[in-house]
Formats: structure tokens, C-alpha cells, sequence
């Protein structure tokens, strides 16, 4: 019988040396079976060790449509960190598929990788309503999330879990940093506009909860809206010092693009959070990008050894602008790869790798990196500038931190 390994198993070994011993005659039958349980021993102990089973990732993401680069730069970020087909010395297995920008699928994907494929360890998803149906009957099934982007505020306060990690924010203060950054740059008058699904309402929340200004508008726009011409009027109708607006993917592009052609780029700042600004955007928008502020917890010139790894495994490998998705991808993959190293791939004991998830004992490219309370991350927040580079293509000008060890609102909620 051969195996996976491509070696013959042991006990195959002891069974042709059992027979031909049988088809020996005038020997003892005793004798027989102590020689061949000799040998079987001896084959066993002779073998090669079988290969360690790889751990399988149930990767669940937005892979297509206009916010599909999404989802690819987190995957192709997280496929980054791989070693020979492991993280952390362990053999893993990604098992990837599209959720198609809609919460149905999603939860139909995880619920066959749970019950049909016994996938213990999740990633991957990037709109939080997808999160939303889908990450509690992972954590319901006792299995593990880790969140590379997609981090809604009711599962940072009552509703977390200790099967919940999260690598790249809470949603809120991602756009607390923009809120902080109008302060600075001293704006007293704010029109906001943000999707209307759960990472939108928590935008426009962040963004509020910091700035010390007025909010002179306030609108949600429809997810996966492209046609903003009835938000530009509103806009200049209301004549704000600023606008922040929070359009990931194509619905940034789009809304950047008719922002400049109404003419309002160059009256009208605006201050955004780093989805409004990622590089597909900037590559996307060329010369309407320039003169935008905007906030980040990562700008890919970030000066320590693991960024500069990251980033030159980038260039060599893609050809494509990089986005903070995908630094995010490999941070969660660097996050995975140290607690299967701790545990030697062993996800069974769910306590130890939990403690070793939680330690996050790894080097990330935005620096300094720990987990809150409630397993979401402690970071610092910049304030960026979108200036034209040394080719007049636009890039992202690292300004100053705005906000520094800055964790979430919600922590102190978490009772775990």
C-alpha cells in the first residue's frame, strides 16, 4: 500500500516479509512470528516520518466586480509571507474563494468550509457586512477569524470573542485619524458621506467622535453607488471648509474622478482615511489625487526591515501598485505563521493557539504592534499628504503622527 508520502507504508513492509517467511518450510511457527514482529519493528522504525498534514486557511474574500482588487491585494499579500508552502515552518493550505460582494455567499462559503472541508482557521473577508453574516457562525462553531481588514464595532465591544482577532483596525478608528487630522490641519466646518452599510456608519461615527468642528452635511450613499452628481450638488450647496468621505474601491474612483470634473477639488479640501487613497486609486486618478490629505496606520516607505522585506518581495513578484490591503495580507499571515510556529501547527488546543495568536509575536510592517483587550490592534496613526512623485505620478508624503498608541472606543466593553 503506498501512502500520500509515496512511501510504503510500515506495516505493508512486515506483511511481505511475514509471508515469504510462510512460504518457508521447517521452521518453527513460534519462531516465525517473533522474527516477524522483529521486523515489523524494524520497518517502522526504518520509515521516514510521514509528511506533517498542511493546515488548511479558509480564505473568504471580494475577489471580483469593481471592488474585487480588494480582496486580491489581501490575498496576494497574505501569499507573500509563505515559505515553501509554510508559515512558521508549518505546511498550510489556502483554500480561497469569492464571496461576490454579497453576505449570502459568504456565510454559504464558510458554512462548507466548516462542515464539508473541517476548516478551523479563518481570514480573508473585506466588507464588514459580509462579516457580519458570516463571522459569527465561524466563531459559533468554535473556529478561529482573523480579520485582515473588515473590523465592525459590535464585535470590538460586548459582542467580541476570544476566537476574534483582528490585524488591521477597528473600523471607527481608522476614520478617527482623518477626524484628527481635520483638527490639525484646522478645519472648523465638515460635509461627510460614507456608504450605508455597517464599515460606513462606523466611518462616519469615527470620523465625528474626533473632529471638533461642525457637520455641515451628512450622507450615506448607497454601497457599491458609482453616480455621485447628487452628492456634488449638495456639497456646494452646503460650502464646507472640507469634505470626508469614506468610498472604497471602485466607488472611490468614481466619486474622485467627478469630485475633480465639478470643479470642487480645487475649492473644497479633502481629508479622507486611507480606503479613499489606496495606491489602485491613486494609480487609477493620476493628477486628481494631488493635494489630498489623508491618515494611515502603513505608507509603503516606511523605513524597518520588515516593511523593506515586504516591499521588495512586492516589486519582485507583482506588477501591480501596492495598497495597505496588502500589507495587511501579510501582517495576518505573519500574525498566523507565529502562533502555528509556537504550537507546531497543532490548532487542535484552541487555549494554546489563542495564546500564542495573542502574544502577536511577530515583526510588523507598520512597526510597533500589540493587541487591545479586545484582540484588536494598538498602533500608531499619520497624517499623509497625496503629492506628485519624481515620475508626476501621485504617491502618498508620510507627514507626522497624529495619533500614537491609539487603540479603539469600544475595549473596555470587552469582557473576556
Amino acid at each position: 500500500m503506498v501512502g500520500d508520502s509515496g512511501q510504503k507504508h510500515p506495516a505493508s513492509v512486515a506483511t511481505l516479509v511475514l509471508g515469504l517467511f510462510n512460504n518457508v518450510r521447517g521452521v518453527h511457527s513460534m519462531k516465525l512470528k517473533t522474527i516477524g514482529a522483529a521486523l515489523a519493528l524494524s520497518a517502522f522504525a526504518a520509515a521516514p516520518a510521514l509528511a506533517q498534514d498542511p493546515v488548511k486557511i479558509g480564505f473568504i474574500s471580494t475577489l471580483s466586480g469593481p471592488a474585487g482588487y480588494l480582496g486580491s491585494q489581501i490575498l496576494d499579500g497574505f501569499k507573500l509571507a509563505l515559505e515553501d508552502g509554510k508559515l512558521g515552518g508549518v505546511p498550510v493550505e489556502i483554500v480561497a474563494e469569492d464571496d461576490g460582494f454579497k453576505p449570502a455567499n459568504g456565510r454559504q462559503i464558510a458554512d462548507k468550509m466548516l462542515y464539508d472541508e473541517d476548516i478551523k482557521l479563518f481570514t480573508g473577508i473585506v466588507f464588514s457586512n459580509i462579516a457580519g453574516a458570516t463571522v459569527p457562525d465561524i466563531l459559533d462553531a468554535d473556529a478561529i477569524y482573523v480579520s485582515p481588514n473588515a473590523a465592525p464595532s459590535v464585535f470590538a465591544g460586548e459582542g467580541c470573542n476570544e476566537n476574534y482577532f483582528v490585524v488591521a483596525w477597528q473600523n471607527d478608528s481608522l476614520h478617527e485619524s482623518a477626524g484628527q487630522n481635520a483638527n490639525n490641519l484646522g478645519y472648523k466646518r465638515a460635509f461627510v458621506l460614507a456608504p450605508n452599510y455597517q464599515a460606513g456608519k462606523d466611518a462616519i461615527t469615527g470620523f465625528k467622535r474626533m473632529f471638533e468642528g461642525e457637520i455641515v452635511g451628512e450622507i450615506y450613499t448607497q454601497l457599491g453607488q458609482t453616480d455621485f452628481a447628487a452628492e456634488m450638488a449638495q456639497i456646494r450647496e452646503a460650502d464646507p471648509d472640507m469634505v470626508f468621505q469614506f468610498e472604497p474601491g471602485g466607488m472611490g474612483i468614481a466619486f474622485m474622478r467627478q469630485y475633480q470634473q465639478a470643479g470642487l477639488l480645487g475649492e473644497i479640501p479633502m481629508v479622507v482615511s486611507e480606503p479613499s487613497i489606496d495606491g489602485v486609486i491613486l494609480d487609477a486618478l493620476g493628477d486628481a489625487a494631488i493635494g489630498v490629505h489623508g491618515s494611515s496606520h502603513w505608507v509603503p516607505d516606511f523605513d524597518n526591515e520588515a516593511n523593506k522585506a515586504f516591499m521588495e518581495k512586492w516589486e519582485a513578484t507583482y506588477d501591480q501598485p501596492v495598497t495597505f490591503y496588502a500589507s495587511q495580507g501579510y501582517d495576518t499571515a505573519l500574525l498566523i505563521a507565529s502562533a502555528l510556529e509556537a504550537t507546531g501547527g497543532d490548532i487542535s488546543d484552541m487555549d494554546a493557539f489563542r495564546a500564542a495568536m495573542r502574544k502577536a509575536d511577530f515583526d510588523s510592517v507598520r512597526g510597533d504592534f500589540e493587541f487591545g483587550p479586545n484582540q484588536h490592534p494598538i498602533q500608531d496613526w499619520y497624517s499623509l499628504e497625496v503629492v506628485a512623485g519624481e515620475d508626476g505620478k501621485p504617491m502618498l508624503k508620510t507627514k507626522e503622527v497624529i495619533l500614537e498608541d491609539h487603540g479603539d472606543a469600544y475595549s473596555d466593553q470587552c469582557k473576556m
